[in-house]
């Protein structure tokens, strides 16, 4: 840490906190991430999900840069060091009264399925998109600024189900994380990535419960109840918590609540907003959609 000085606090979560910091030798502003946990040895910190994603998909214009690993084996403390981004998507809406430019928020989607594709087809899965996991810079270029970060929670494609870690923030929760025990993939990125896409666009939380149950029944006031087939599937690998005898609701349907959308804008965002992951589109597809065709 000596070859840092740090400057200020940027934030804290359950397993670190993130420090502004700036290279002594060259000037260059960073942000460090200070584990909480104390690592036994260098083996330890190789295997750790978050190093060996970053290290795997690497260098990408749209995947945060590790720029290097403070490891100290006395102490068992740990820092990643970052390139430093400007701010996140949460930051740029939060308190926002006029909505975003409709081409920047073409670009920052383009920018966050490319980068989804390259994750995916990289074989990781990240568990937890959100806007405050969404770094951007200053920038009015097109197609540049916005870089997916804070892997801590990814894992790979081919891993075995279930799952057993509790994961992703509520809000941005697919269907498929909140029925079932861990039985989930890679299109629970597409599901937060389309929450992110209604919040960029109409600068609210889609679907912000208070639980669980909340949860669901907010997706189903927006999306309408699955049909009895679907719910049986999700069933057969439900949640011993979840009871799935919901009222059947019709949905008011995403274009109501974003009057001021182009058509192709809230036909993707239904397309990610699949409540069946099955028919949930891919990142892939997702590239190809109309709704990108100015910049493809």
């Amino acid at each position: 840490m000596h070859k840092y000085k740090l400057l200020s606090k940027k934030g804290e979560g359950t397993f670190s906190e993130v420090l502004k910091a700036q290279g002594i030798k060259n000037g260059k502003y960073v942000a460090i991430k200070c584990m909480k946990n104390h690592f036994d040895s260098l083996e330890q910190v190789n295997n750790l999900r978050e190093i060996q994603a970053l290290r795997r998909l690497s260098p990408h214009q749209h995947i945060i840069t590790l720029e290097e690993v403070l490891y100290d084996q006395p102490t068992g403390r740990l820092a990643l060091v970052f390139e430093l981004m400007d701010a996140n998507l949460y930051e740029l809406i939060r308190g926002r009264r006029h909505y975003l430019n409709a081409n920047l928020v073409r670009s920052y989607m383009f920018q966050l399925v490319r980068a989804l594709h390259h994750m995916h087809r990289k074989g990781i899965f990240h568990r937890d998109i959100k806007p405050e996991n969404i770094l951007i810079e200053n920038t009015s270029e097109m197609g540049r600024g916005l870089k997916l970060a804070d892997f801590g929670s990814c894992r790979g494609i081919y891993s075995k189900q279930p799952y057993t870690e509790y994961i992703s923030t509520r809000w941005y929760r697919a269907p498929e994380c909140l029925l079932t025990d861990g039985y989930y993939g890679p299109e629970m990125d597409l599901w937060g990535a389309g929450c992110v896409f209604f919040e960029i666009t109409s600068l609210y939380p889609l679907f912000p419960g208070t639980n669980e149950l909340d949860q669901i029944n907010r997706i189903h006031k927006v999306l309408g109840t699955p049909s009895a087939e679907l719910l049986a599937k999700f069933k057969r690998n439900g949640a011993a918590h979840v009871n799935f005898d919901f009222p059947e609701q019709k949905g008011i349907g995403l274009a109501e609540l974003i009057p001021h959308a182009s058509s192709e804008c809230v036909d993707l965002m239904k397309k990610m907003l699949e409540y069946d992951h099955q028919d949930r589109m891919s990142a892939r597809e997702g590239l190809q959609h109309a709704y990108f065709r100015d910049i493809r």
